[in-house]
């Protein structure tokens, strides 16, 4: 693109920007690096499977309200031309406490209403499983999150769910960036504030959800635990501390640097659970407190994070459980205290090989599916005939009920705490429910490796070994290869295939500049693992 053109749709964007502080960043693109201005001009954001996620800044490259505005054009047109009745049934819509959130919510609501839609906004900030849990309880053709979940504080992005509750999956989201393209983003029509057709949510969205949660609980009468929890700078600490009494616990004891929403996370440069150190301040107070269990909510309170004592005296050292970890005692404990042949429960391909073999052995049926909680919802609607209990995915994501079809951190910290009690009511800790996990199907041991390269070199690294896959791996004999190119992803086992063989799973990051590896074995020790895998890398 050159100089002259990428400066005039820029200044077409300085003229149509509805914010200051954008409009004084374009002005300083225009006046300063061709670089900068090509690269935030050169293109428009991906609308994908994720929806929209980026830094915040001006220019279709990047989050603002013209690109936000764009989005849900083509977003209602979509609904509109295929979802019969979803003028009437309306979107709902939800938002973060990050950096314009809220004014992106309203955008949305006002592009719905100038084409006619009903639209529906949640009352005030709010967690992402209250927005997926009220899609059906309310009957909305769609919903969107203004949330950038667990990402850095400088991005925001933008959810999307059909109205199943569930994230959209192909060929949706080909079909609605296909839309978002036929409009101008400088152009599109705003329905007035006050629109009629602009409606905010009263609390009974929120008092619904809350009083549906004790109905996860599978253990209702066990003894009261102290239980540390931390919101994380995020949205979901007030929802959960009502979770908490709704479910008939005890209130937790809260980090209070880390419980009210602040989109600039002043405590945690990176607030996701799964990061080192991003645990810390919850897991200082479960020492001191003397509670049982540490929980940790993502931003957009999605995820569960959780660290346990790793002795039966809390006031000494403690370890974060590793997704699998979690996953692996809440499915062990829902398989064991519910019924019926026709349960399904369903993981990713990255995720641990465990669950499938809780399922075979309490004969439930099992779906492995693609990475990404979307894939794990299309694979409970596809199983209709089934009845979901249990999902979950290693990256800290779980669905402890039936709906919505997404993860959630809130219904997964009560069957958490549940899980805890029962385990002190029987004189165990929670490492004790794991030894005896481990007792019953084997020492499962799981470690992932990031190496950091670009897209394009990551699809060669898989390509390559693909095409020519390797027949020995630091001594241990290639026993088969498993392709699933619909994920990009390459599973290797070594010594056998299933049973007691090594797998090491390869695929290039969606979102990252990074290709990432999985490996899991039994009875070995992690860094063996560990070595195996920087062997299939190199």
């Amino acid at each position: 693109m050159s100089r002259g053109s990428s400066r005039d749709i820029a200044e077409k964007w300085l003229l149509a920007e509805p914010d200051e502080d954008m409009r004084h960043e374009l002005q300083a693109l225009i006046d300063g690096s061709i670089k900068e201005l090509e690269d935030r001009f050169s293109g428009r954001l991906i609308f994908g499977t994720a929806g929209l996620r980026a830094e915040v800044g001006a220019g279709p490259n990047r989050m603002n309200r013209l690109v936000v505005r764009q989005a849900a054009a083509g977003l209602v047109d979509y609904l509109l031309r295929t979802v019969e009745g979803s003028a009437d049934a309306g979107i709902l819509i939800g938002f973060d406490a990050r950096r314009k959130s809220d004014v992106f919510a309203l955008d949305t609501a006002r592009v719905a209403a100038a084409r006619g839609m009903k639209a529906l906004l949640l009352p005030r900030l709010l967690p992402t499983p209250v927005l997926a849990w009220n899609i059906t309880q309310l009957g909305v053709a769609a919903g969107v999150m203004v949330t950038a979940s667990h990402n850095p504080p400088q991005d925001n992005g933008y959810k999307v769910y059909l109205g199943s509750g569930a994230q959209i999956v192909p060929p949706h989201d080909t079909l609605i960036s296909d839309a978002i393209e036929s409009f101008d983003a400088t152009e599109v029509e705003l329905a007035p504030e006050d629109s009629p057709l602009i409606q905010v949510c009263g609390d009974a969205c929120i008092d619904e959800y809350l009083n549906w949660l004790p109905s996860v609980r599978l253990c209702p009468d066990l003894p009261s635990i102290k239980v540390a929890y931390t919101a994380m700078h995020g949205v979901g600490g007030d929802t959960a501390i009502k979770a908490f009494a709704s479910a008939g616990f005890d209130p937790p004891v809260v980090v209070a640097a880390q419980q009210e929403p602040d989109g600039t996370f002043p405590t945690v440069s990176f607030p996701n659970p799964e990061e080192p150190g991003a645990m810390d301040l919850v897991i200082d107070l479960a020492r001191q407190s003397g509670a049982a269990i540490a929980l940790a909510n993502d931003p957009d309170a999605d995820r569960l994070g959780v660290a346990i004592p790793t002795s039966g005296d809390p006031s000494f050292e403690w370890r974060l459980l590793r997704g699998d970890e979690i996953g692996w005692l809440l499915g062990d404990h829902i398989l064991r205290h519910t019924e019926g042949d026709d349960r399904l429960v369903v993981t990713t391909l990255v995720s641990s090989s465990l669950l499938g073999k809780m399922a075979q052995k309490n004969g439930v049926a099992f779906e492995e599916t693609f990475t990404g909680f979307k894939w794990i919802a299309d694979a409970a609607m596809r199983r209709s005939d089934k009845r979901l209990v249990f999902a979950y995915e290693q990256a800290l994501g779980y669905l402890v009920a039936n709906r919505p079809l997404d993860k959630d951190g809130i219904s997964a910290a009560l069957l958490m705490t549940e899980i805890a009690s029962l385990a002190t009511r029987d004189g165990l800790t929670l490492q004790d429910r794991l030894d005896q996990i481990a007792s019953e199907y084997g020492q499962h041991v799981t470690a992932e490796l990031s190496i950091k390269m670009s897209p394009s070199e990551g699809a060669a690294v898989v390509q390559q070994l693909r095409a020519n896959p390797p027949q020995v791996i630091s001594g241990r004999l290639v026993a088969g290869i498993e392709d699933f190119p619909e994920a990009n992803l390459l599973r290797v086992w070594l010594d056998e295939v299933g049973g007691r063989g090594v797998r090491l799973q390869i695929r290039p990051s969606g979102t990252e500049p990074k290709v990432k590896l999985y490996g899991e074995a039994v009875g070995i020790a992690e860094s063996e693992l560990r070595e195996l895998l920087a062997a299939l890398a190199q």
